[in-house]
């Protein structure tokens, strides 16, 4: 919010005003406000098993027009490039011929599925939606930490976020001119009706949900809401000679477009766990016969395992002939005996994570870890390299952040921008998720390790003449007289359902904020 010669920034100089107007006492009970107006609308979040509030801070985030677009243009390259990786991957694996990275990460890749090799989606896009994970390191440079190509969560709480905020905290807004981030509904829509089977003029799309017990499952309703599409359990889904249909209550509707939220080993049991009782038996057929379409496709989580990320710098160079805009942060291939005895040898400066989690599960930060933990580490490390990554403990920036009744504090923060793949274009959500660690010195940002977040602002360019982007025209239908229509009536969840559709967190495939 300071520059270094004390002086507010210029970005920052009029929301600075506003909260020292305000003064501690006034930003506390626009706390509290906050806090009646979450719970209001309901706007949750599932932790350990208890739905509550995603804790929102009321000082926004400002990034600057120039700031943001090295961020909009580095997120789409590296999106790019990682499609381009995923078609080749499941088709003519030239990169693997050509040794740009080692056949055996892929083989050792548990979201490595031979079932999605040689399939080509309708419109050629398998990421359809992506959040790509960054941090601002100790020179202010954004730098990528993780790529979420499956079902990244979050996006619900950026447009909330920012309703949020206007409602209990107007005058921050008065002398900025903020992007808007409304229209990412109409822009997932259009996307996922461009993904259509070919031939289809209005398609059928849903939102497939794990179920009430998954975390993220107000991101789902939400998202389906906002689109006018139906929001499905596996169990209202059944495939019928190669279509998939929707049971509604005006008899069956096939269904062309599939928005899952479910993780590809509970998506089909016929082609992956037997035992899931949230998928659909045949869907996966469905697909390759281009009778519907997968969004996120299957398969999408081998371009964002963690042992494949220290390779996407050289994945941008091979695809596009491009330098990487954004970098990546210093990573360690443990599976390497010169570099895991390097990491070893100084594991209590490393960040060790799980190559196959998300969400922050199973992460140690050796700086803040006991002697015992380190041990654990050190032995996991030893006993399956291929399991793990570590990374240098890079000290990212911080934010003002409303602490301890009213006054400001500094607290760590990264940003998570959520991008859209029509085929023909890739949006970029002007702003993102800011996530915050609110306890003082913490390095976890994680909603589901106890993080916060931020309304986040990218301001409109100083130039008076520029004109913004169209927004898309909306589109959104809903057939009145029908809805989904259940097999059965509403019975107790049993424990496995109940177990499968939390489990969904822990195995990444709704990777959470």
């Amino acid at each position: 919010m300071y520059a270094t010669s004390g002086q507010p920034r210029p970005d920052q100089a009029g929301l600075l005003a506003a909260l020292q107007e305000l003064g501690p006492e006034g930003i506390s009970e626009r706390g509290r406000l906050r806090d009646a107006y979450l719970d209001q609308q309901g706007i949750t979040f599932t932790l350990s098993g208890r739905e509550r509030p995603l804790p929102l801070d009321l000082v926004p985030r400002i990034l600057t027009a120039t700031e943001w677009q090295e961020v909009e243009a580095g997120v789409a390259q590296r999106i790019r490039a990682l499609e381009a990786f995923l078609s080749d991957l499941y088709g003519r694996q030239q990169v693997l011929t050509d040794g740009i990275l080692p056949r055996r990460l892929i083989l050792t890749s548990s979201h490595y599925h031979r079932a999605a090799f040689g399939f080509a989606p309708p419109n050629g896009v398998r990421i359809h939606v992506a959040g790509i994970d960054l941090i601002r390191d100790e020179e202010g440079r954004f730098r990528v930490l993780e790529d979420n190509l499956r079902n990244p969560s979050g996006v619900s709480y950026v447009l909330e976020n920012r309703r949020a905020l206007a409602h209990v905290l107007p005058e921050v807004f008065i002398g900025h001119r903020v992007r808007g981030v409304e229209e990412y509904p109409e822009r997932l829509f259009d996307a996922l009706v461009a993904a259509a089977p070919s031939g289809i003029d209005e398609p059928n799309v849903v939102v497939l949900t794990p179920g009430v017990h998954n975390s993220a499952h107000y991101e789902h309703a939400f998202l389906a809401r906002r689109m006018g599409v139906e929001l499905v359990e596996g169990r209202d889904l059944y495939c019928r000679d190669g279509y998939l249909w929707m049971r509604t209550t005006s008899g069956p509707q096939r269904v062309h477009v599939v928005y899952r939220r479910i993780d590809d080993e509970f998506l089909d049991p016929l082609h992956f766990r037997f035992d899931s009782v949230l998928g659909v038996p045949g869907l996966l057929n469905a697909a390759r016969a281009g009778l519907v379409t997968i969004a996120n496709a299957v398969g999408n989580g081998v371009a964002d395992d963690k042992a494949i990320y220290p390779y996407v710098p050289d994945l941008i160079e091979y695809y596009l002939a491009e330098k990487p805009i954004l970098p990546n942060v210093d990573t360690y291939d443990l599976q390497d005996s010169d570099q895991r005895d390097f990491v070893l040898d100084r594991i209590d400066r490393m960040v060790i994570k799980p190559s196959d989690a998300s969400g922050g599960a199973g992460l140690l930060i050796g700086t803040k870890a006991t002697d015992e933990e380190l041990s654990k580490a050190r032995q996991h490390v030893l006993e399956d390299p291929r399991g793990w990554i570590a990374q240098p403990v890079v000290t990212f920036s911080t934010a003002p952040t409303a602490v301890d009744e009213g006054n400001l504090g500094a607290r760590h923060v990264d940003l998570r921008p959520f991008a859209v793949n029509s085929g023909d274009k890739i949006y970029v959500l002007p702003g993102g998720l800011t996530r915050v660690a609110l306890p003082e010195g913490s390095l976890v940002v994680n909603s589901s390790q106890g993080g916060g977040s931020k309304d986040t602002w990218v301001l409109e360019p100083d130039d008076d003449t520029a004109v913004p982007p169209p927004r898309p025209e909306r589109k959104v239908r809903r057939v009145p007289d029908s809805s989904v229509a259940r097999s059965h009536p509403p019975r107790p969840h049993g424990d496995r359902q109940r177990q499968q559709e939390s489990q969904q967190q822990q195995s990444g495939g709704d990777e959470e904020c």
